[in-house]
């Protein structure tokens, strides 16, 4: 072989070494990435690929046993008597993997509860309530009208009705019509809870409106990106308070009342137990992962835990009527800056 064979052997052996380099680095890649998209998939929608597998949960087969409304607007549905495993239920109406999650497991813990097994504590909350609007007002006005329907003894039937009613995020939903129609369908025929309703909604859209623009603007310019960041929205509200951003519009609203529920959540678990979105599920005070999607997962949890506490207390009543719906004036415009900058969303 000649010297020039053999330069032309060694650049072919060359190149094929460059190409099988090549295939085996995209081989790498594609494994890499396909791993992503599983953990993605598992990740995406609060335990959406636990939903899709697990079985169906089951069938409420009992009335629902009483529910009592406690001070703080949270929901217990309970067995006269029970001593059972507390389950705290953390939802936001307009969050899809809320939806998922009754869709999956609410039944379950509806029939738990009949039968004297479980202890379920419905807590409301919003974590998009400083999102922009409609996701903002429809997870707050879908609230209000939740705790409103409370008023009634009928919780638990209006909290299905909201989520299989749940817009698409980003649309409008959760309309005032509806959400009167909706308390009629669940056999709430007291004006006052249509009147509640609407009240409701006109502190919803000061909230999203002027309210939380000047308020979001005043904190970025005085207190900057990184402080603004660390702060829950209970806390901003009451920085704005001291600061000129009048929130007092929202005294007495079940609105604020929600927005309250929320921080203390935040406030309630450290940890390994820390409250961080929803759904959020926890058995004595313990939090569980994805397997709370899994009816039957969950079911296993709750049986196999002791008998819990219930950490509030019910809400007093001296003549059974629901509240008077709140007068829902805009704050003075006099109180806070006008801009026409739009908020800064926060998770």
């Amino acid at each position: 072989m000649g010297k020039a064979e053999r330069r032309a052997s060694r650049e072919r052996l060359k190149q094929e070494r460059l190409k099988a380099q090549q295939r085996a680095k995209r081989n790498r890649i594609v494994g890499v990435v396909g791993a992503a998209l599983v953990v993605a998939l598992v990740v995406v929608g609060g335990g959406y690929w636990f939903l899709t597998q697990s079985t169906t949960g089951d069938e409420l087969t009992a009335d629902l046993p009483p529910q009592t409304l406690q001070e703080d607007g949270s929901i217990v549905l309970a067995k006269s008597g029970a001593e059972a495993p507390v389950v705290d239920v953390y939802a936001d109406f307009q969050c899809p993997a809320c939806k998922q999650f009754e869709t999956a497991a609410g039944s379950t813990l509806q029939q738990l509860a009949a039968d004297g097994e479980a202890i379920v504590h419905y807590r409301p909350v919003s974590i998009f309530s400083q999102q922009p609007d409609p996701i903002s007002s429809n997870s707050l006005r879908a609230a209000a009208a939740a705790r409103a329907a409370a008023d009634h003894g009928k919780y638990v039937e209006y909290n299905d009705i909201l989520f299989k009613n749940q817009p698409a995020e980003g649309k409008p939903g959760f309309s005032v019509d509806d959400l009167v129609s909706w308390g009629e369908d669940v056999g709430i025929d007291d004006p006052a809870f249509a009147e509640r309703v609407e009240a409701e909604d006109k502190v919803v859209d000061t909230y999203t409106g002027d309210y939380t623009k000047d308020l979001m603007k005043k904190a970025q310019d005085e207190l900057g990106t990184n402080e603004l960041s660390t702060m829950t929205v209970g806390e901003l509200i009451a920085w704005g308070d001291d600061n000129g951003v009048d929130g007092s519009f929202m005294d007495g609203t079940y609105v604020k009342e929600t927005l309250e529920a929320t921080n203390a959540a935040y406030a309630r678990y450290s940890g390994g137990d820390k409250f961080e979105g929803t759904p959020s599920i926890y058995i004595n005070g313990s939090k569980l992962g994805n397997e709370a999607f899994n009816p039957q997962q969950l079911k296993k949890a709750i049986l196999d835990a002791s008998p819990g506490e219930v950490d509030t207390k019910p809400l007093a009543s001296d003549d059974g009527d629901a509240p008077a719906a709140p007068e829902a004036d805009a704050p003075d415009s006099g109180d806070a800056p006008q801009t026409d900058e739009s908020p800064d969303a926060k998770e």
